[in-house]
């Protein structure tokens, strides 16, 4: 079982910036993506960014350039820098954690989410 706790959400004026943490217990296979979702009020939730064991990253487009993911192994936290922030992205941020052995399904956690509010 893998337990996700995040952290660092919180009220920031546009144009600001915050750090969101994400710290995974348990036991977590050497394959993985941890990554950010968020959802705001009325919306499907959406992927944020993502990164995987192997460093790989991706982000959603409107976060391109203003948002950074990035992850420290020993720690097993992933953090997500957010900077440029405007009322869009307003939401409440998951963490979210798939891993595998080799070729084997992939095993999904969530974390209890982090609400982000960014006012004018």
């Amino acid at each position: 079982q893998v337990h996700l706790v995040e952290s660092g959400g919180g009220s920031v004026q546009s144009g600001g910036s915050l750090r969101l943490s994400c710290a995974a217990s348990g036991s977590i296979f050497s394959i993985y993506t941890m990554g950010w979702y968020r959802q705001a009020p009325g919306k499907q939730r959406e992927l944020v960014a993502s990164i995987t064991n192997r460093d790989s990253t991706m982000y959603e487009d409107s976060v391109k350039g203003r948002f950074t993911i990035s992850r420290d192994s020993a720690k097993n936290t992933v953090y997500l820098q957010m900077n440029s922030l405007n009322e869009e992205d307003t939401a409440v941020y998951y963490c979210s954690l798939k891993h595998r052995r080799m070729n084997k399904p992939w095993f999904n956690y969530w974390g209890q989410g982090t609400q982000v509010t960014v006012s004018s």
